[in-house]
């Protein structure tokens, strides 16, 4: 048996099969050697009367490998087994990737977010994760991560973006309550921590002269994204909800939006009135989509608007769907119908009544959206109300 060397290392050649080269400057080394030219450093030794092996991580230089090797060799005197001590090292390791945060950030997205909830909310979490969470966190243990973590990273994000602090604080709040449910020892660090920024409701509603100013301005920007928002302005319905509309969605005087695209997760029958029908009658049928073939450009749209509206107060587009609830009611249209026509499952149907009332409503939420797109007709041209009277494309 060799006293190995560098240079004999060095020139072991490859053969057709591994082959070994046991050194005999250090009791149970050897050097593997194996077809593709890689080596690697091993160690023989008897534990409880078993042959056992055990390969050095890597590929340490000959005086580093003797190191290594008398080192198990005197674990083995003590009465410990140095392969069965690696083998247990890495079911650890990987029992700790299966619990950093990045491991269980993947997973929520995939097996939670994407399943329930809509691809805007689900891709807003991944932008929370990649943007905020990860980052500050990559590489740690979830069950590692205290009040004290969630606390810095929320006020830190809250100095530049308040609003964001809040959102992320909401993504982990869901985040823990979800990992807690799969890992009963696991408490979550949100719980009493408070969103970092108050968050006041919007309560701006466009009056009647802003509504015809909106309505007016939409008409002298024309295309799809404002006869869009026109229908929106008809319908109360969500931006996205009526943005994204699909040929397929719409069937006679009713639009039919399906579990997939509606906040709360349940199919929505939305009754047209005729303005609204005739608009959509009006688009061009040039894919699979209403109103946008590629991606709406709202906030170009919404700077025209602002630009041509002159004079108006501050608003986004969906006050639109409050001012759409507020002006209904002014006219007379019961709360019940209002909330049904906007797809509400709190308010009057919350609840045990929500649970038992089953009448869908149909023939008053038809009734209101004409009578609304009547009085929307009414306040653009100035006159009576009469059928198709608005522009169209």
């Amino acid at each position: 048996m060799p006293r190995l060397t560098t240079i004999s290392i060095e020139n072991a050649r490859p053969r057709a099969r591994r082959y070994a080269i046991f050194d005999s400057g250090c009791r149970g080394l050897y050097l593997n050697v194996y077809p593709s030219g890689r080596k690697s450093w091993s160690v023989r030794y008897r534990f409880g009367g078993i042959p056992r092996n055990l390969t050095l991580d890597g590929f340490p230089s000959l005086a580093q490998a003797r190191i290594a090797a008398t080192k198990a060799l005197a674990a083995v005197a003590q009465g410990k087994d140095p392969a069965a001590a690696k083998q247990e090292g890495r079911r650890m390791d990987h029992a700790r990737g299966a619990d950093t945060i990045e491991h269980w950030a993947a997973l929520f997205i995939e097996r939670h977010a994407k399943k329930h909830t809509r691809p805007n909310s689900w891709k807003q979490t991944v932008h929370v994760f990649d943007d905020y969470i990860l980052p500050a966190w990559r590489g740690r243990l979830a069950r590692d991560i205290k009040r004290k973590d969630v606390r810095e990273l929320l006020e830190g994000i809250a100095d530049d973006k308040p609003i964001m602090a809040n959102r992320v604080h909401g993504v982990l709040s869901k985040f823990f309550k979800w990992i807690c449910a799969r890992d009963e020892e696991l408490a979550s660090p949100v719980i009493g921590v408070e969103r970092p920024a108050p968050e006041n409701v919007r309560e701006r509603v466009l009056d009647d002269n802003e509504i015809v100013r909106l309505w007016k301005a939409l008409d002298e920007i024309g295309g799809p994204t404002a006869a869009a928002v026109q229908v929106l302005l008809l319908t109360g319905q969500r931006r996205n909800e009526i943005a994204l509309l699909s040929w397929s969605e719409v069937k006679d005087d009713v639009l039919e939006l399906p579990a997939g695209r509606m906040k709360g997760r349940q199919g929505h029958v939305v009754p047209l009135s005729t303005q609204a029908a005739a608009i959509i009658a009006s688009q061009r049928r040039i894919g699979e989509r209403v109103f946008v073939h590629e991606s709406p450009h709202f906030d170009r749209l919404k700077r025209a608007l602002d630009a041509r509206m002159g004079d108006t107060a501050p608003w986004v587009t969906h006050d639109i769907r409050r001012s759409v609830a507020s002006g209904m009611a002014r006219i007379g249209i019961a709360v019940p119908v209002i909330e049904k026509i906007l797809a509400h499952r709190k308010g009057t149907f919350a609840g045990v009544v929500g649970i038992y009332q089953r009448h869908s409503f149909l023939p008053e939420m038809a009734t209101a959206m004409q009578r609304w797109g009547d009085h929307v007709e009414q306040l653009v041209s100035g006159k009576p109300a009469k059928v198709l009277r608005l522009r169209r494309r």
